[in-house]
């Protein structure tokens, strides 16, 4: 007699190629432990918007009413940590993926090395500006603990390049691509010397890079952002960007769900799992070891 289980899965969004990456991944598990005799109706809910908290929480006390647990990626540290530990004593379980929430409730906490992706995209950018030169950090969103991890790193590391003097963007970016191209646009035309630029995440990158093309500096500042879709890589090929640090979204999907799962049926869990981030390039990006990690084929 087959088991079965209800986890939701709630993301930050639902639009990015992140997110449905993530998403693609939980439903890979599912399908591999219902094969193995584990049946879990998986339900995936999401804002439409990446920058609406009122509405994920709104979702996430909706799931509690009908779920064992919830696979999570929180907006913020601290945002969900009352709704999060609320439901918890009520017996909901969480693993919570992608970015930090502060709470002791959780069963595991998946995510990528944020500090080292960051170091790893101020590597890239110090063996690009040998010569040295000015670098724009633009921040993403106050308060994400995932961006600002790897903020942090890649201002750590590109400190230890004094030929590189780093530069820090005034304002975030915020959560949508119109909005980091507005903010891009501003900073361009401020240090209209910039010999590099540095963006954290999917949107960031986005909108920095229509901001580079709109004042026709695509390939001429060295480009070094995060998380990969199908338009960066092409990019990428004319060298407009010259680096993507990309993590494993399938990965940590499968990974939430996998985990969760192994919890409600009573199985101890690893109480915080890394995964390691890739740096992608233009030398690099046909390699099968990288194309395999980029998943394009299966979404």
């Amino acid at each position: 007699m087959s088991t079965t289980f209800k986890i939701g899965v709630v993301l930050q969004g639902s639009l990015h190629q992140y997110w449905k990456f993530v998403q693609a991944g939980a439903k890979k598990a599912v399908a591999n432990l219902t094969a193995a005799g584990t049946r879990i109706d998986l339900v995936c809910n999401s804002p439409l918007r990446e920058d609406d908290r009122g509405e994920q929480r709104e979702i996430v006390e909706r799931l509690v009413r009908e779920v064992d647990g919830i696979v999570l990626a929180p907006f913020d540290s601290e945002f969900l940590v009352e709704t999060v530990d609320s439901a918890a004593s009520k017996g909901i379980a969480f693993v919570v993926i992608d970015s930090l929430l502060k709470s002791s409730s959780i069963i595991s906490f998946i995510a990528t090395d944020n500090k080292a992706g960051g170091a790893l995209a101020a590597d890239r950018m110090g063996r690009l500006l040998d010569r040295g030169g000015k670098a724009l950090l633009m921040r993403y969103q106050k308060g994400v603990a995932s961006t600002e991890a790897r903020e942090g790193g890649f201002a750590d590391r590109l400190s230890t390049y004094p030929e590189i003097e780093l530069v820090r963007s005034e304002e975030h970016a915020g959560a949508t691509r119109d909005a980091a191209k507005v903010v891009g646009e501003a900073m361009l035309r401020e240090h209209p010397d910039l010999s590099g630029v540095f963006t954290p995440n999917e949107s960031s990158t986005a909108g920095m890079l229509m901001a580079l093309q709109g004042a026709q500096q695509a390939g001429k500042v060295t480009f070094v952002g995060f998380d990969a879709s199908d338009l960066y890589l092409d990019t990428m090929r004319y060298r407009k960007i010259h680096g993507l640090v990309v993590q494993n979204p399938f990965l940590m999907g499968e990974l939430g769900v996998r985990t969760l799962a192994d919890h409600l049926q009573g199985r101890v869990v690893q109480k915080r799992i890394d995964i390691k981030p890739v740096l992608v390039t233009p030398e690099n990006i046909d390699a099968p070891e990288v194309a395999k990690l980029l998943h394009l084929s299966r979404i």
